[in-house]
C-alpha cells in the first residue's frame, strides 16, 4: 500500500494545483446541480427517445470532460499547439460513452416472455463492451504504438497493494449496506428476480448475470483508465488524469450520492495508479472486487430488512 501512497503524494506534489482545484470545484458544482435538479434520474431518464437521451448525455459528458480540458489547454498554451488528432479524440470520447449507455441491445427481442427479458438482461452489457471495444481496437491500430492495448497487461503487476485497497474498501461497503439509498439500488442481481420461478437452476442463472455485470467494469476500466489516459497523456501528460476523473464521476449521477462522490476520488486514485504502472489490470481487479462486494452487501443488507 505504501507504493500507492507514494504515487498519490508524487502526483499531488507535481500536478498543477490550479487544475486540481478547478476540476474538484467544477465536478462539485455538477454533482450539486445533478442531485438538486434530478438531471440524470429525472430529466435525462424521462426523455422519451434514446436519441434525445444520447444528445443529453453527450452534453453532460462534454461538460464534465471537455470543460476541464479547456483549463488544461489554457494552462499549457506556451507548450505548443495541439494536433488535430487530440481535438478529434477529445470530441469523440464523450460521444462514444454516451452511445454505449444509450444504444439498443439487438438481443432484446430475441425471445418472447420472461426468458426473452432474461436474455436481454444478460446480453446488454457484453454488447456494450463490444460497442466500446471495437472503436478502441481501430484507434489502437492507427494511433502511435503503445506498450500494451490501452494498458491491458498483467506484466509486472504487484497484486498485494490492490488486495489491501480492497480491504480498505470493505468497511465502507459495510456502512453503505445499511443505507436505504444504497439498498434501493443494490444488489443489481434483483433485476432478474422475475426469472427465478421459471428455472430449476437459479444459481447458474444468477451467476451468468453477475458475470455479465462484471463485464461492464472491463468496459469502464478500458475506457476511463485505459483510453482516456493513454490516448491523452502523450499530449498533456499526467494532467489527463483529472478530466478523466471528472468524466468518470459524471457517469455515476444516477447512483446514490455517496457512491457518486467517492467515484471522483476513486477514479483519481485508479487513474494515478494506471499512469504510474502503465497497466489497468490491478485497477480492474479492484473495481470488480468492489462491485461484487457491493452486490453481496446489498443482498445481505436487504435480507436484514425482511
Amino acid at each position: 500500500m505504501t507504493i500507492f501512497l507514494d504515487y498519490l503524494r508524487d502526483y499531488v506534489l507535481t500536478i498543477d494545483k490550479r487544475l486540481l482545484l478547478f476540476c474538484s470545484i467544477w465536478i462539485g458544482i455538477l454533482v450539486t446541480l445533478n442531485y438538486q435538479l434530478g438531471v440524470e434520474r429525472e430529466m435525462i431518464a424521462g426523455l422519451g427517445s434514446r436519441y434525445y437521451q444520447f444528445a443529453a448525455l453527450s452534453g453532460l459528458y462534454y461538460c464534465a470532460f471537455v470543460i476541464p480540458y479547456c483549463f488544461v489547454i489554457v494552462r499549457r498554451m506556451n507548450q505548443g499547439a495541439l494536433t488535430p488528432v487530440f481535438w478529434g479524440l477529445l470530441m469523440f470520447a464523450p460521444l462514444l460513452f454516451a452511445l454505449k449507455v444509450c444504444i439498443t441491445n439487438p438481443f432484446e427481442n430475441l425471445a418472447a416472455g420472461v426468458w426473452g427479458d432474461y436474455v436481454a438482461a444478460v446480453t446488454a452489457l457484453p454488447f456494450r463492451l463490444l460497442v466500446v471495444l471495437i472503436p478502441l481496437l481501430i484507434l489502437a491500430m492507427h494511433l502511435p504504438a503503445q506498450q500494451s492495448f490501452w494498458g491491458m497487461t498483467w506484466k509486472g503487476v504487484q497484486w498485494r497493494p490492490y488486495m489491501l485497497m480492497l480491504g480498505f474498501m470493505l468497511p465502507l461497503i459495510v456502512f453503505a449496506s445499511t443505507q436505504p439509498d444504497f439498498l434501493n439500488t443494490y444488489p443489481r442481481l434483483k433485476q432478474i428476480d422475475f426469472i427465478l420461478p421459471h428455472t430449476e437452476h437459479p444459481i447458474i442463472i444468477q451467476l451468468l448475470y453477475e458475470i455479465s455485470y462484471g463485464l461492464d467494469f472491463v468496459t469502464i476500466e478500458l475506457f476511463f483508465r485505459g483510453f482516456l489516459i493513454f490516448a491523452f497523456v502523450r499530449y498533456v501528460g499526467a494532467a489527463a488524469i483529472l478530466p478523466m476523473a471528472a468524466f468518470y464521476c459524471s457517469i455515476h449521477f444516477g447512483k446514490p450520492l455517496f457512491e457518486c462522490i467517492s467515484s471522483y476520488f476513486g477514479g483519481l486514485i485508479l487513474g494515478i495508479v494506471a499512469y504510474r504502472t502503465q497497466s489497468i489490470a490491478g485497477g480492474l481487479a479492484v473495481h470488480l472486487g468492489v462491485a461484487w462486494m457491493m452486490e453481496i452487501g446489498g443482498f445481505l443488507g436487504n435480507l436484514t430488512l425482511k
